[in-house]
């Protein structure tokens, strides 16, 4: 569990740090963030997890999410990795922005070359929680999910996948059907082959068609969204909460792009919904 401190700022009475360690689960160094807000010795504070998408690290909720008042005022701790395995060791994909470094999709690949370092799943699912548990006073009982576009994914995948361990799940402008759009076909086509009975596990509606269940939902998604009609299609996540009987809330933002924005102007309404079923 060896890890080291980057960065590290007082912000609204906590702590805002950076850190990084060697990851088994990619084979690289990675970097992440934690937000600690003030606390009392001893005190064990809820964890909301926040997926950034593709282009993205750590660092850009970090710096343009505007999440740290929320949190002190709620108590929750905030954590960000990154997105994909980095270094120079790493196959990417050089010229295409939605695909290989900062494209992970938080799959475990079984393609190669993608295999030996692309196992963001694991990764998000048993690697850094573990790291966080041991070395921030994270109440491991109580944590949320959360994320944006392909992290949104990631939140809504992952968070059906381990409803035990979830007790919320959000998003903002997820990608909800990866399976039906050219983003996802692209991404879980060749980190996980032609095979696309391997992809349901990757794609929110195809779980929930499958029989995964969480009692709620909350996703924001803003109509004014470049890549609403093509790539993010909320009207299919819909459909099928309706049809499995999930509680699924997701407000239509009038006017509102894929930005940062639009994340930063709803972020504390999510740290705050996360809050109230965290305890």
């Amino acid at each position: 569990m060896t890890m080291e401190t980057v960065s590290e700022n007082k912000a609204f009475g906590g702590t805002q740090g950076v850190y990084s360690h060697a990851s088994e689960e990619t084979g690289t160094g990675m970097n992440f963030a934690v937000y600690v807000p003030p606390h009392a010795d001893g005190a064990k504070l809820p964890v909301l997890w926040f997926l950034s998408g593709l282009t993205c690290t750590h660092a850009n909720v970090m710096e343009k999410g505007e999440y740290r008042a929320a949190c002190a005022e709620h108590g929750v701790i905030l954590v960000a990795p990154d997105t994909s395995p980095r270094g120079d060791d790493v196959p990417d994909a050089e010229d295409e922005y939605d695909f290989g470094k900062g494209a992970g999709f938080y799959v475990d690949a079984t393609e190669e070359p993608w295999a030996k370092h692309y196992r963001m799943r694991s990764y998000i699912e048993r690697e850094l929680p573990e790291l966080i548990a041991a070395r921030f006073p994270a109440d491991m009982d109580r944590q949320g999910i959360t994320g944006h576009s392909m992290g949104g994914h990631g939140a809504l995948t992952i968070g059906l996948r381990n409803a035990d361990r979830f007790r919320s799940v959000s998003a903002f402008a997820p990608i909800v059907a990866p399976s039906q759009v050219p983003w996802g076909e692209k991404a879980l086509g060749r980190y996980l082959g032609d095979d696309r009975q391997a992809w349901r596990e990757y794609d929110a509606v195809a779980l929930i068609e499958d029989g995964a269940r969480v009692p709620e939902l909350l996703v924001d998604q803003g109509t004014a969204d470049q890549f609403l009609e093509e790539q993010l299609k909320p009207e299919l996540l819909a459909a099928a909460c309706k049809d499995a009987g999930i509680e699924a809330t997701i407000r239509m933002q009038e006017g509102y792009d894929h930005s940062y924005y639009f994340i930063s102007t709803f972020m504390a309404d999510h740290v705050a919904w996360h809050a109230a079923r965290l305890g």
